[in-house]
Order: structure tokens, then sequence, then C-alpha cells
């Protein structure tokens, strides 16, 4: 199974071409510069896929964790391709990724603060119950 992933690598755009062949893993990794849109990644892939493809198979092979022998239930592997096209799919930009972990630090902060309020409106009720009990106890 051939299967190619990009990504952001510090500030270029990264490909990594991999072929998994019955437990052997053989993988190439080739500089696309600025985030490829989906056809010139196609013509890209048109014009040096047969370079890239010799080039993987020439590179040295790894023993791979994949289990290529085990038969996949086809429910799985259908939520696993739509998994894949899904990844496909939604590529960011380097300011989206940015802005998307900027969203996750304010959710982080505001789960620290809501919890913090909690611990002290519970510590306030404590205060109040235990006083309450302090005050009953010196009435008898």
């Amino acid at each position: 199974m051939v299967t190619l992933s990009v990504y952001l690598d510090g500030s270029f755009w990264v490909g990594v071409l991999e072929i998994d062949d019955g437990g052997e893993l053989r993988a190439t990794r080739f500089t696309l510069g600025s985030e490829p849109t989906d056809p010139e990644l196609y013509e890209y892939l048109m014009r040096h896929g047969l370079a890239l493809l010799e080039q993987a198979s020439a590179a040295p092979a790894v023993r791979s964790d994949s289990q290529a022998g085990r038969r996949v239930n086809p429910k799985r592997a259908a939520k696993l391709a739509a998994r894949a096209a899904a990844r496909v799919t939604s590529r960011s930009t380097a300011s989206q990724e940015a802005m998307r972990l900027e969203l996750e630090g304010r959710k982080q902060q505001a789960a620290a603060d809501a919890r913090d309020r909690r611990e002290e409106l519970a510590q306030h009720r404590r205060d109040v119950a235990r006083r309450k009990r302090i005050e009953r106890r010196r009435d008898h």
C-alpha cells in the first residue's frame, strides 16, 4: 500500500511517500515549499511520482508494526478511509494552526478558572456551615 502525507515542517511543506509491503516499510521525503493545492500536488506527482516511487523502493526497509496479515472488518476499513480523506481535505495554513492553538489555550484557561471558582464556592459553603454549627453549639 502506498500513502502520501503532506505536512508543515517548520516553514516548508513536506511530503512523505510511504510504501508498506507485507510488514516492510520504505519511505522517502521531499520538500514542496509553499502550501500546495490539490491540483499542484497532483501535477507534482504526475511529474515526479515515478522517481519518488523508485527512490522509496531503493530506501532501506524498516519493519512496520502494521498488521498486514490480519483481515480488517469492512466497516472499520471504511471508517479509517473516511478519517484519512478528512485529514487530506482539512489542510490548514500556519495562521489557522496558530489560531487553533490559541483557542485551545483559552479553553484550558477558562476550564481552570471555572474549577478555581467552584473550589472557592465550595470552601465558602463549608465555612458558612462551620460557622452556623459553632453558633448553634454556643446558643445551647
